[in-house]
């Protein structure tokens, strides 16, 4: 309770001395008593006090050692320990604050000084426990929103996934599919030299969770075209073709209500725009070549590409596994980046198992 007294406890093996302290600190505090340092500690160990008075010269175990073996324990380190003792060499004071201790009184006692000292340790010791437990609370409040704030970048994410989903015959499937082959190239080249730093474990976490809005821009094609099962006309493709600028465009205006430098939306604005350029150059819509397609984009289209190849559409027939390892194979350095490539070759079979986790409902 707050207006419990302060727990003083005083360590000395001569009688008098305890019965001077305590009679000198009784009014103001609850006082405990020890006769040596094995008996302190295992008071302490039971009901740590708020201040220790240390005697330093006593038998079975000196005031030196009973410091030194307080402040090697975390739970009760902060305990303020001030030595009284008769040793009052500038060597003595000099070992009992190397050891840890706030204070050194020498005796004989003056009332008027160990009740000051007291009161001035004690108010600091009250300051320090507020600080650590307002630092606490604050960084228990960092971390809630921040998990608040993730929260709500996942319901906005997803929410606008969901949309484009309805406007597509593709399934929540594929949004989880893709997903996952992003992380998993993602993570698969984090230790290439070219890729250690855009690839950080925070980036890949936000790249594959920004995977469900590379094709947001859907929204914006009509779905007779989408839907169409038979091959689409010069005139029709080249409206599907405006669906990574629609994307984009769709994602800056989100970006307009967020405030701060960057928007967690960086990645699935690159990716809704780029992930239909080609390492060549062949691409759209700008015809990026290369390094000039940001490299969450060059992950999303080999992921987009194999699970294309691998499901059932409207328009085709699901391929086997080993053929579209074949077809992405056949296009590294024309329409993939050779380095993604290779580390989608060295983890094909793990891309295998996830799409026959995440299976389609008609399929």
């Amino acid at each position: 309770m707050e207006n419990e007294k302060p727990v003083i406890l005083v360590v000395d093996d001569v009688p008098d001395n305890l019965i001077l302290a305590s009679t000198l600190l009784k009014d103001l505090y609850k006082v405990k008593v020890a006769t040596n340092g094995e008996k302190a500690l295992a008071i302490v160990a039971v009901d740590p006090p708020d201040l220790i008075l240390l005697d330093v010269m006593m038998p079975i175990m000196d005031g030196y050692e009973t410091c030194l073996r307080l402040k090697k324990q975390p739970e009760l380190a902060d305990i303020p320990i001030i030595f009284l003792t008769a040793k009052g060499e500038v060597e003595d004071e000099e070992q009992g604050f190397q050891l840890g201790a706030v204070d050194y009184i020498v005796k004989p006692l003056t009332p008027s000084l160990l009740l000051s000292r007291v009161k001035t340790h004690l108010t600091l010791k009250q300051a320090q426990n507020y600080l650590k437990d307002r630092n606490s609370y604050l960084e228990a409040e960092i971390a809630r929103r921040i998990e608040e704030v993730t929260v709500l970048q996942d319901v906005a994410i997803t929410a606008m996934a969901s949309l484009a989903e309805s406007r597509d015959q593709e399934t929540s499937a594929h949004v989880q599919r893709t997903a996952e082959y992003v992380k998993q190239l993602a993570l698969q080249l984090r230790n290439h030299p070219k890729f250690t730093e855009a690839l950080s474990l925070e980036n890949i976490y936000l790249i594959a969770k920004s995977t469900p809005l590379h094709d947001i821009g859907k929204m914006g094609i009509p779905p007779m075209i989408l839907w169409k099962p038979g091959k689409l006309s010069y005139e029709e493709f080249e409206l599907i073709k405006k669906h990574p600028v629609i994307g984009r465009d769709s994602i800056i205006r989100a970006e307009t209500l967020i405030k701060g430098p960057e928007s967690f939306l960086r990645y699935a604005k690159e990716m809704a725009y780029s992930h239909h350029e080609k390492w060549d150059g062949s691409g759209y819509p700008e015809g990026l070549a290369g390094e000039e397609i940001p490299i969450s984009a060059r992950l999303m289209a080999i992921a987009d590409v194999y699970d294309a190849l691998i499901s059932r559409r409207v328009y085709k027939d699901p391929l086997p596994h080993a053929k579209a390892l074949a077809i992405i194979s056949s296009e590294s350095g024309k329409h993939f980046d050779p380095d993604l490539v290779e580390a989608f070759l060295g983890i094909a079979d793990h891309f295998k198992e996830i799409s026959e986790t995440y299976q389609d409902i008609f399929s």
